[in-house]
């Protein structure tokens, strides 16, 4: 289990250091019904993580069997092809970065934060976990891992929870933060979204590019 783990800590990282979804927890925050919204966000966000991630696990324990030591060329042109998509994901975040002196513009439907439900807010929370291209190459990359390790049921579901803890740290700790103190949290917190919104291209240019390259390598690495 522990390979396994170690194997997936820099693709949950990748997860949680996302600048949009850290956004829009911080704007819930920001928000009238922050104690509600941002509750329901951080239960969608874990529950997107987590079904991305079984899914993948699923997938790869119905590949087929190689021994330990020899090749495993289904898994790695699998992880070629994500690794791929996440160089071709972190290439189109460069060419969309602003020009010097330009004001970022985040995506309209972030207005609508201040007024979403608690349904709203965990469906939107699964959907930035899970269905995110950038977050779905990621969980699938970590899913492939773990199915591949061929751990038992209960080795394999504790490393799920270990990634999606991982994974959600990055809403985790604001959310939990702002519910304890919120009064002391609300100016860093503001100061935090709009650092994030100014450099976005560039933290997810550097981190699709590093991760990309890192599961490229353990795709030859499975010829």
């Amino acid at each position: 289990m522990g390979p396994a783990i170690g194997q997936t800590l820099p693709l949950a990282l990748g997860i949680a250091i996302s600048p949009v979804p850290i956004i829009v927890a911080v704007l819930m925050l920001l928000s009238p019904k922050a104690r509600t919204t941002s509750v329901g966000y951080l239960i969608g966000w874990i529950l997107g993580v987590v079904i991305a991630t079984s899914a993948f696990v699923l997938l790869a324990q119905v590949l087929p069997e190689t021994t330990d030591a020899g090749p495993k060329p289904v898994v790695g042109v699998i992880q070629l092809l994500l690794g791929a998509g996440l160089l071709f994901l972190a290439a189109r975040q460069w060419r969309g970065r602003p020009g010097a002196g330009d004001e970022p513009k985040l995506p309209k439907w972030m207005k609508t934060v201040d007024n979403i439900s608690f349904g709203g807010a965990l469906g939107l929370g699964a959907l930035l976990a899970g269905i995110n291209p950038k977050n779905l190459l990621l969980a699938a990359s970590a899913g492939i891992i773990i199915g591949d390790s061929d751990l038992p049921t209960g080795e394999a579901a504790l490393t799920i929870a270990v990634f999606t803890l991982l994974a959600a740290c990055s809403v985790i700790i604001p959310v939990i933060g702002y519910l304890v103190a919120s009064d002391r949290l609300a100016q860093p917190l503001d100061a935090l979204r709009v650092w994030l919104s100014r450099e976005n291209a560039v933290i997810m240019t550097v981190l699709l590019l590093v991760l990309g390259v890192v599961i490229i390598g353990k795709g030859i690495g499975s010829f």
